[in-house]
């Protein structure tokens, strides 16, 4: 192997041990929201009519909503970066093996990945978007209606709304 090759190698290296990083945080933030969600819902209860309490969890869920969206992001990319740029160099300069990081384009294919995709892209708007929407509505249907808060709460709305408006945008059904 040449030197050229070894440094696409080494680079290959460095982008998947970036993917695998994120990986882990992104799925981790999906048990941190239901964490925080568990929180919010278990300080409310107790208190009886402190419904206002629920207002937290709309501007929580869209922060690690949009934290999980960009490092699911980051690891699409990195995946895209090998396929299209690191792979082709690679098989450029090892004739006798074209089909090198065959696995970054295998799994892509399976019949079943547009579903999967699907469905979690209805996990994520469920846990980042549609539970603090509800959360919202318990509150305007039985919280205390004084502007700051209304105000807040529509603006929380919206914010909920913009993600969700995100991850439709980023959400790769296509296999």
């Amino acid at each position: 192997m040449n030197d050229t090759s070894q440094l696409i190698l080494a680079e290959y290296e460095q982008v998947k041990q970036e993917q695998r990083a994120r990986i882990g945080f992104r799925d981790n933030l999906l048990y941190a929201t239901f964490a925080v969600m568990a929180g919010v819902v278990g300080a409310t209860l107790p208190r009886g009519g402190h419904v206002e309490m629920l207002l937290l969890l709309p501007p929580l869920s869209v922060i690690l909503g949009w934290t999980y969206l960009v490092n699911d992001e980051k690891i699409s990319a990195a995946g895209r970066y090998v396929r299209e740029q690191l792979a082709p160099r690679l098989a450029e300069l090892t004739p006798d093996c074209p089909d090198v990081f065959g696995w970054e384009s295998a799994h892509r294919s399976d019949a079943h990945r547009s579903s999967r995709k699907r469905i979690q892209l209805a996990v994520d708007l469920l846990a980042f978007c549609l539970i603090p929407l509800a959360a919202l509505i318990v509150y305007w249907a039985f919280g205390p209606l004084n502007w700051p808060l209304v105000l807040a709460s529509v603006a929380e709305a919206a914010a909920a709304v913009g993600l969700a408006q995100q991850l439709f945008r980023y959400a790769d059904t296509s296999r």
